[in-house]
């Protein structure tokens, strides 16, 4: 059963403590996050020069394997139709985010006409369906690929009626909220792929 934002609120601010201030986000380790603390100010990092070449990604020549290709530590689609996958990341603080991967090894720009139009169709869908569930306030699209040559689009449905997570931001809150119930998570699975698999494909949850 889904929570609605005063019972969600009220189980973070359980989870939380006093005080409600949730605790830091990993991201802060990360070698691309833009601003470091320096005499108790956030500043934006120094600027690092340009490399002599881009390094490459997993999946490209030079690079790691593609581990979506090899099998590697990703976890089990809950749809699929002849070309592509839709499948969770891991449980976090918002309510669900999905990945839709296409099962040959593309990049975003490799895509032919049809397949871009397929990627758009479906994009479509699957945000639609994220936004009429009732918890969810926006399904966020995204694609980055600065890690992984094989594509993947993010679909981030951020809580309803939260006015602290919006935008671009809204995912580090998945790192930071308490994790979503684990039966609320894979109902909100199980919702996406079975309507997903009423305009193509077929779900497999």
């Amino acid at each position: 059963m889904a929570e609605s934002p005063e019972d969600l609120f009220a189980r973070i601010t359980e989870q939380v403590g006093e005080g409600g201030r949730l605790p830091m986000t990993p991201a802060v380790d990360w070698d691309v996050f833009p601003w470091e603390v320096v005499d108790g100010a956030i500043v934006p990092k120094v600027l690092a020069a340009p490399l002599p070449v881009e390094n490459p990604r997993e999946g490209d020549p030079g690079g790691k394997a593609c581990a979506l290709c090899s099998g590697g530590n990703h976890s089990v689609p809950i749809w699929e139709n002849e070309a592509w996958t839709l499948r969770p990341m891991a449980r976090g603080g918002l309510p669900l985010i999905l990945m839709l991967e296409p099962k040959e090894h593309l990049d975003y720009t490799d895509l032919s006409d049809e397949q871009a139009a397929e990627l758009g169709r479906l994009s479509l869908w699957i945000a639609r369906i994220m936004e009429h569930l009732d918890h969810v306030g926006r399904a966020h699209v995204m694609r980055i690929g600065d890690g992984s040559a094989h594509l993947h689009v993010w679909f981030i449905a951020r809580p309803a009626r939260f006015g602290s997570i919006l935008g671009s931001f809204a995912i580090e809150y998945d790192d930071m909220l308490p994790a979503t119930p684990e039966e609320n998570w894979l109902a909100d699975q199980r919702t996406v792929a079975q309507r997903l698999a009423l305009h193509d494909g077929r779900a497999l949850v």
